[in-house]
This record gives C-alpha cells, sequence and structure tokens, in this order.
C-alpha cells in the first residue's frame, strides 16, 4: 500500500510541489502502554472524522498529498494499526501537518482497546 501511494504522488503531483514524503506505520505492539502485556487490540475509526482531518490537512500550505489507512477489526501483535502519509515541499512545510494528523487520529478518531 505505501509503495502505491509513493508511486501515485510521485506521478499526481507537480515535481516542484514534492520535495518529501513521511510515512507512519502504527504496528500493534506487545505491550501495553503501561508496560502490561498485549495479546491483541480490537481496533475501530470515526471515518467521517477521518475525512475531515484529511481534508483539513490537505489544504495546509506546502502540503501536496495526505493519504490515510486505519485497519479495523481484532488485530494481533505485529499487525499493522495504521498507515499515514504526508507529502509536500520542505520539511517546514509538512512535519507538523504530518504531527498534528498522526496526534488528532490516534486521540480522536481511531478508537481501541487492548485485549
Amino acid at each position: 500500500m505505501v509503495e502505491k501511494w509513493i508511486r501515485e504522488i510521485k506521478d499526481q503531483c507537480p515535481a516542484e510541489a514534492l520535495g518529501m514524503i513521511l510515512i507512519h506505520n502504527g504496528i500493534v505492539r506487545a505491550t501495553g502502554k503501561d508496560g502490561g502485556p498485549v495479546h491483541a487490540m480490537r481496533l475501530s475509526y470515526d471515518r467521517e472524522g477521518l475525512d475531515r482531518a484529511v481534508q483539513e490537512a490537505s489544504r495546509k500550505e506546502g502540503v501536496a498529498a495526505v493519504r490515510v489507512w486505519i485497519n479495523e477489526g481484532v488485530l494481533d501483535v505485529g499487525d499493522d494499526i495504521m498507515n499515514l502519509c504526508v507529502a509536500g515541499r520542505f520539511r517546514t512545510d509538512i512535519l507538523p501537518v504530518f504531527e498534528a494528523l498522526l496526534k488528532t487520529v490516534k486521540a480522536d478518531i481511531v478508537r481501541e482497546e487492548e485485549m
């Protein structure tokens, strides 16, 4: 999926708008935030909220493309939770957008339950 996104972004975005692509690949850890073991997790997310967050991030100055995929259902340790991609001109343009979008997705969009 990530390789496909990169090809699409390079093909679709004007060269002058594209200098960096940042990717986040979140995976299910074997230990929880409290340090205890995690055997699996149940994940769901707010689709409309995600659409709004992606649209908002896409409108930021210097951002050429935004992609987010979130896995849903019961996930085992090592499974992908999400992929998030922000592409644009300069690091100074897209790092803040990338960080803000990731924070929003984790705090407001995704609903997870460790099992």
